[in-house]
């Protein structure tokens, strides 16, 4: 039986435009397995998971369980917990990490100033590798445990330190799915000798394009913009582009890119159907998802 991932493969669906999105990432460590709906079925209390997706709610922070590439044991549950928030807009992106006992904590934080860039003094600045964070929850697809599994196995196994397995990044048929922390692209399609490009391009402060779904501080009109003026400018530098303008609404957009130098762009990008139909995910009825596709790129003054 083919898969959802392997029908958006052979149809060379486009991946850019396709990645979540979130101007903010909390990410809290939850070993042991994970349902479909992980923050309410899951070893994390189902009131704490419930209250957080409330929190979060019309903030731009977005929520997600992760844990590190192994066996997860039913009886495992960790004593401490560590949490990651991460604020992915450039001019104001950081990571930063905390360990809490007790992820009723949480519910303490300003969510709302999270997701406008303001940490509060959360936590302290992460310092190490940057995160990969590879979608496994086979419970919401089975081509993220079939695919994602493996690779952040693969990349452990490779000596990468900054490895987590993660509930759930959107885009189950571009699996495996890779969300890239502190700069916050989403890859779709990922083999391990790619992630690790990726991530040396995270440690040198550039960005890889190629298998990029976009940054998640867009919506998805900007995201495609964005990765197109990449392209057109060859430009690589992280931080240095911004979607600052959006106008149009589906089925077309225009957006305005800007740079840290000053340069500006004008692109054009409309909602088409990807044709023919195909699963969204494992099981799913056949359907056309939106694609973004960009019919023009322009420099202004």
């Amino acid at each position: 039986m083919s898969t959802c991932a392997t029908a958006s493969r052979d149809l060379n669906e486009p991946l850019a435009g396709t990645a979540a999105t979130a101007r903010t990432w909390l990410l809290l460590e939850q070993p042991g397995p994970w349902g479909a709906k992980a923050l309410t079925s899951s070893h994390l209390d189902p009131d704490v998971g419930r209250a957080l997706e409330q929190a979060v709610e019309a903030t731009g922070v977005r929520i997600a369980l992760i844990r590190r590439p192994g066996r997860h044991a039913d009886c495992h549950t960790p004593a401490r917990h560590r949490v990651y928030v991460a604020h992915t807009v450039p001019g104001n992106a950081w990571l930063r990490s905390h360990v809490v006992d007790d992820p009723r904590q949480l519910l303490d934080l300003d969510f709302p100033a999270l997701g406008a860039g303001d940490h509060g003094g959360f936590g302290t600045p992460h310092t190490g590798d940057p995160l990969a964070l590879v979608c496994t929850n086979g419970k919401r697809d089975r081509c993220c445990a079939l695919l994602g599994r493996p690779l952040a196995s693969e990349l452990v196994a490779s000596g990468e330190e900054g490895v987590w397995e993660v509930t759930h990044l959107g885009g189950h048929r571009f699996s495996p799915t890779l969300l890239v922390l502190p700069h916050g692209y989403a890859y779709g399609r990922t083999a391990a000798h790619a992630v690790k490009e990726i991530l040396q391009g995270v440690r040198e402060g550039r960005v890889v394009t190629e298998g990029c779904r976009g940054s998640s501080a867009w919506e998805r009109p900007g995201q495609a913009a964005e990765l197109a003026v990449r392209r057109a400018a060859r430009e690589v530098a992280a931080g240095t582009l911004s979607v600052v303008h959006t106008t149009g609404a589906a089925p077309r957009w225009d957006v305005t890119v800007a740079h840290t130098d000053g340069r500006r762009w004008r692109v054009t990008v409309a909602q088409g159907a990807s044709l023919p139909p195909r699963p969204e995910s494992c099981g799913a009825a056949l359907a056309s998802p939106a694609r973004m596709d960009v019919t023009a790129v322009r420099e202004i003054t």
